[in-house]
């Protein structure tokens, strides 16, 4: 990677980190806050103010993406953390649970996501953009343990209310960062709306894509509707709220390592579908061990291998999702991706407010059980992930019957799944098999249209 992607790359990601962090960071400690609020004693309108984030940053997603091309990336990303930090801000003056929602809805109009990662697109090569995401994956990755540990340490110092204010004006520096560190690009060539619309219907009609979407949904789901409750039964169990820290620090530290053997498993002998549903029947098995215990050290160890399970499939689901895509449909994809994610966390979060106050407890880690047995039943049909890996050529301008003939020619070749010839940006996307890709034919086939 360039300098020039390097610092784009780090700079979003930090970005998309302040945007996750909104919605992490309060995980652990809202629930015992909200206590302390007129109406909260509700569980129902707690889980409200858990999930109303992830509603908005749903369907605005998609609105946001088009401005982005409209309008240009950086003033939508500008707009975006604005509309975040006047949402932190309501909700760090709140005196009553029903604001605290309403801040927590401003909070996630500011829909920024597909904005984010459209600029990062324009800003790095083709080549380089798999290590871009990544990069953005890792710090999703980093940015939802450290939430998880640093939520109840802030909470003692500065209050629920004084991370909200600080989300608050960790967005307002965000713009400084994005207008003085992110490199301004090139306006980006919008696609036309005719080929728009059938990226979008491919992927609709995706069987395997409607998996893995249904897998973020559930994964989301379960982990809002859990931290309901979870607060609750750590104080329960004998755990006083000021020191949940220490069992969230110990549980992603120890997480992250028992995440480590599976991965390495699944890269050396290949059975990445075998321990994609090991780590499901984890989440399954979770539910029972939190349901089950009454005390705080029999909870930890419940969530330790949820988060064992859930770390893992939080990194793998994107990638899944990139392979299985059609090469034309790639950023519709990720975008359907995204919002069933938020949906997901509103869904969740709702429900198990729902359901805890209605209910109980024991009832909200049921209704967990519940949709991963669904997930883990979708989940035993999905292909086994293959040696699948996207390749681009830059090939000479050309009308659209040339660019079709040679999609045509290119999609023939030995190891090519798919392929696409982009006539107006002069670039050419393959699927491959990697084991059986013929490169040199693919080269010899472009060198034939200069």
């Amino acid at each position: 990677m360039t300098a020039t992607e390097l610092r784009a790359s780090f700079a979003l990601a930090g970005i998309f980190g302040l945007r996750m962090l909104g919605m992490f960071i309060i995980l652990p400690v809202f629930a015992l806050y909200a206590e302390q609020l007129r109406g909260g004693s509700d569980h129902t309108l707690i889980g409200l103010a858990l999930g109303a984030y992830g509603l908005t940053q749903a369907l605005l997603q998609i609105p946001f993406g088009h401005l982005a091309d409209r309008w240009g990336r950086k003033p939508t990303i500008y707009l975006g953390l604005v509309i975040f930090a006047v949402g932190s801000l309501v909700a760090a003056l709140a005196q009553s649970i029903y604001m605290v929602i309403l801040g927590r809805v401003i909070q996630g109009a500011g829909a920024i996501s597909a904005a984010v990662l459209a600029l990062l697109a324009d800003l790095t090569r083709e080549e380089s953009r798999t290590k871009a995401m990544a990069i953005i994956g890792l710090t999703i990755g980093a940015t939802f343990s450290l939430s998880m540990i640093l939520g109840p340490v802030l909470s003692r110092m500065i209050g629920v209310s004084g991370i909200f204010a600080m989300t608050g004006v960790a967005a307002l520096l965000a713009v400084a960062v994005v207008r003085w560190l992110v490199p301004n690009a090139a306006r980006a060539v919008a696609q036309s709306n005719e080929r728009g619309v059938r990226s979008m219907l491919s992927v609709f009609a995706d069987g395997e894509l409607a998996r893995l979407n249904l897998g973020i949904f559930v994964l989301h789901a379960v982990l809002m509707a859990l931290f309901v409750v979870v607060p609750f039964s750590l104080r329960a169990g004998g755990m006083p709220s000021g020191e949940h820290w220490k069992v969230y620090l110990g549980v992603m530290v120890a997480a992250a390592l028992l995440m480590a053997p599976p991965i390495l498993i699944a890269e050396r002998t290949g059975r990445h579908k075998q321990v994609f549903l090991g780590a499901i029947t984890g989440l399954l098995a979770a539910q029972a061990g939190l349901a089950y215990s009454s005390t705080w050290v029999g909870i930890a160890g419940s969530l330790l291998l949820f988060f064992a399970g859930f770390n893992y499939l939080e990194a793998s689901l994107p990638a899944l999702i990139s392979r299985a895509a059609p090469v034309e449909a790639k950023g519709p994809a990720l975008g359907v991706y995204s919002s069933v994610q938020f949906l997901g966390t509103f869904a969740g979060a709702t429900a198990g407010g729902f359901i805890s106050q209605h209910l109980g407890a024991v009832w909200v880690f049921g209704f967990c059980a519940a949709m991963s047995v669904v997930w883990l039943a979708v989940a035993i049909g999905m292909r086994a992930p293959d040696a699948n890996g996207t390749r681009t050529y830059n090939v000479p301008r050309m009308d659209a019957s040339r660019a079709d003939g040679l999609s045509r020619r290119l999609a023939g070749v030995p190891g090519v799944r798919e392929a696409m010839v982009l006539a107006a940006e002069g670039v050419a996307y393959l699927k491959v098999d990697s084991a059986r890709f013929d490169e040199q034919r693919v080269l010899d086939l472009i060198a034939g249209e200069i």
